[in-house]
């Protein structure tokens, strides 16, 4: 599924906007956090600590939902619907560097005990608000 051209200025690598992530909690009742997010031209990427709810919601239940709100205009965002299709420890310090660098404007400090991983997640429906 391709990404909607009237939102790739929220997708590309200069956006600061965050990503709204809602996982599936084991009783059936959403969970939903603010990430800072990537993309690789066909799925969205996520970088979380392994042992986090939302590491171990998408581990155990696939399907997600997402917002990505325009920071300039709070009325205008893009809805997602998508589902975990891989997750990698490999790669997952640089990548979060990469997004600290872009989000915080500084590199990303290591913490002691934190196991960075990526999750892939293939976009299956979108909802443009414009």
């Amino acid at each position: 599924m391709t990404f909607p051209k009237d939102f790739l200025d929220l997708l590309n690598e200069n956006t600061k906007a965050l990503l709204y992530l809602a996982t599936i909690m084991p009783d059936g009742s959403p969970q939903v956090t603010p990430v800072w997010f990537d993309i690789d031209g066909e799925h969205i990427l996520i970088n979380t600590n392994e042992g986090r709810v939302k590491d171990r919601n998408m581990k155990a239940r696939p399907q997600v939902a997402m917002a990505i709100q325009d920071p300039n205009n709070r009325y205008r965002y893009l809805g997602i619907r998508g589902e975990v299709v891989s997750y990698t420890t490999k790669g997952a310090d640089e990548h979060i560097n990469k997004l600290s660098i872009r989000y915080d404007d500084k590199p990303w400090t290591h913490r002691p005990g934190q196991r960075r991983i990526i999750f892939r997640i293939k976009p299956t429906h979108f909802d443009e608000h414009d």
